[in-house]
């Protein structure tokens, strides 16, 4: 039952956009949130039961309210952020990154050196970045320090200093990586004419650049000084080259960010581009952990806003897969063909690879949490009340109708736990009858962990269709597990999921990691009973060729098949090869009924 302050707070809440904080009983703030008309979104709250268990857990805490009131949705969203980094509430979602990324700094000073840092600092110069790549950002370095000579020297290059000879020509003048602007032998407007053309470059703009080499290009090769035109041409080769493999669309997508988002059950992963003149020169992701069943929506509207920030995005226009509500001062477009859509495509791939590297080391590094993830995973996709930690799988072999058998394989947590397989032989069905045999071998199975009180299985999977699973429920109905185990059948043509007393089948995704884990489950249950049935066959085709003579048992045959691997070749044997392996009299008895015959 709600506190009689707490109603009151929500009766008189204003209906403007704004920023609600939640605190509890110690005044400590639990939950931060954003809203286009506080009233209604702070009583939905309070007005419905929630699935999610952590969100009514939260609801149960509120003692108070607290409010701040904006002008617009986007400022709401900007107070939201800053809120929820300055206070880290419980129950809100946090970007995880901890790294500090490189930027390329022009410093503020008379001829610019440019190199790459990871501080920021506030004294007027350029930075560009953060670089999510140090290698990209150290190969863009690289070609600009191909294509322009730059100083690498501290120095203090003011006029008076060069005037008055204070520095000498160093090392990287005459190996002619500097023209020596500490002499006075380049002039300080023809470095800020490179300065420029090399801001435009790491803007992802190489017009300029490539418009200006080739015109010097041709000036050199007029005055036939082709030697030095060669090198000029070297550089709009190099240039040309880094250009090409940076562009991925059209040139004419400029100063645009690109977001998309993945998720499952506990996380989502949000991809980050920034696209300048048709080339990403950034691109990052980051894992967000849920705290209170956060739809994808809400994990992209807050990560736009935290990666623009982080990454100092200037951007008017965003690109993302699904509608967004960032307030009216962003450009937002929902790209259904063209580059633009496969811009995005590319983003969202990104974030799926991301996606798929994390699960990778979490199946090393962290394998409860591993394992945790694809339960629930299966839980959802299968659509069953609790977490299939235990599974089971029955499949029935029988070829040409001879020798029926069935198998039982156990999944414990995803794994298979070989220990615990089972075999059956098929004992009240008479012929080929895969029906009648599902019903025995699963009514045997379970009244046997029923009668020694061993743990059932969360779920049972059967292979086979609608028939094969109809039989084994008559076994549940049976033993009066009918609704105590979850069950279901895969058919194997197009993979479908049938449930009981549901004609219209499921079909997962073939690529989600559920079906994989049901599809293992089967193939493991048929290997296991065809090695089954092999055997019996095997041992079948022995009693029938060597146990029917009289005086040669069973041991005899073992031995005489390790030697001679088939039975065929014990016929074919001569009798004094058979005297040595098993003794004259078992020998002659042997060769005699063949060969009488």
């Amino acid at each position: 039952m709600q506190n009689i302050s707490l109603v009151i707070q929500i009766k008189t809440l204003p209906t403007s956009p704004g920023v609600y904080q939640y605190y509890d009983k110690d005044e400590v703030i639990l939950y931060v949130g954003k809203a286009k008309n506080l009233k209604k979104r702070v009583a939905s709250y309070f007005n419905k039961n929630h699935e999610n268990g952590k969100t009514r857990v939260l609801v149960k805490k509120i003692v108070s309210i607290k409010h701040i009131v904006v002008d617009t949705e986007t400022d709401a969203l900007l107070l939201e952020n800053n809120l929820i980094k300055k206070y880290q509430p419980r129950y809100n979602v946090m970007l995880k990154d901890d790294k500090t990324y490189p930027f390329i700094c022009i410093k503020k000073e008379r001829f610019p050196r440019i190199f790459l840092t990871r501080r920021v600092i506030k004294d007027g110069s350029e930075y560009f970045g953060p670089y999510t790549s140090v290698r990209t950002a150290r190969a863009l370095l690289d070609l600009i320090k191909e294509l322009y000579q730059l100083r690498t020297c501290n120095f203090f290059l003011s006029e008076k200093n060069i005037e008055n000879n204070k520095y000498k020509k160093c090392l990287e003048y005459h190996i002619g990586n500097c023209k020596a602007p500490c002499e006075g032998l380049q002039t300080a407007e023809n470095y800020s004419d490179d300065i420029s053309a090399i801001r435009q470059i790491i803007k992802g703009d190489f017009k300029e650049a490539l418009q200006t080499f080739k015109q010097l290009m041709l000036f050199y090769a007029d005055k036939m000084e082709y030697e030095e035109a060669q090198k000029i041409k070297d550089k709009i080769d190099n240039l040309a080259n880094y250009q090409v493999k940076s562009t991925v669309v059209n040139p004419s997508i400029t100063n645009v960010d690109v977001f998309s988002i993945i998720s499952d059950e506990s996380y989502g992963y949000v991809n980050f581009f920034k696209i300048m003149n048709g080339s990403i020169v950034q691109s990052h992701t980051s894992e967000i952990k849920k705290k209170l069943d956060e739809t994808d929506k809400q994990l992209l509207e807050l990560a736009i806003v935290e990666i623009r920030q982080r990454f100092q995005s200037q951007s008017k226009e965003i690109y993302v897969p699904f509608k967004v509500d960032l307030g009216d001062k962003l450009k937002i477009v929902i790209p259904k063909l063209g580059d633009k859509k496969r811009i995005v495509d590319l983003s969202l791939r990104n974030a799926k690879y991301y996606r798929q590297e994390q699960f990778k080391q979490i199946k090393i590094v962290d394998p409860d949490r591993h394992i945790k993830r694809i339960m629930t995973q299966m839980k959802r996709d299968l659509r069953l009340a609790s977490e299939p930690r235990h599974i089971e799988c029955f499949d029935n072999s029988n070829i040409q109708g001879t020798n029926p058998v069935a198998a039982c394989v156990v999944f414990k947590n995803g794994k298979p736990s070989k220990k615990e397989y089972r075999h059956f032989n098929i004992k009240t069905v008479e012929g080929p009858d895969d029906f009648a045999s599902m019903e025995e071998v699963v009514y045997r199975r379970y009244k046997r962990l029923l009668d020694e009180k061993q743990p059932l299985p969360q779920l049972i999977v059967i292979d086979g269709g609608k028939g094969q699973l109809s039989s084994a429920l008559k076994s549940l109905d049976n033993l009066g597990l009918r609704h105590k185990i979850a069950i279901i059948g895969i058919a194997k043509r197009l993979e479908e999921i049938y449930y009981p007393n549901d004609p219209i089948p499921l079909y997962l995704d073939k690529k989600s990691e559920s079906l994989k884990i049901i599809q293992q489950l089967r193939n493991e249950a048929h290997r296991f009973g065809i090695t089954h049935h092999r055997n019996k066959r095997s041992k079948a085709a022995i009693h029938t060729e060597l146990e029917e003579i009289e005086g040669i048992g069973k041991q005899t045959i073992v031995t005489l098949l390790q030697h001679f691997r088939s039975t065929k070749r014990v016929i074919a044997a001569t009798k004094e090869e058979l005297v040595e392996i098993i003794g004259q009299s078992r020998a002659t008895k042997l060769y005699n009924y063949y060969h009488t015959k």
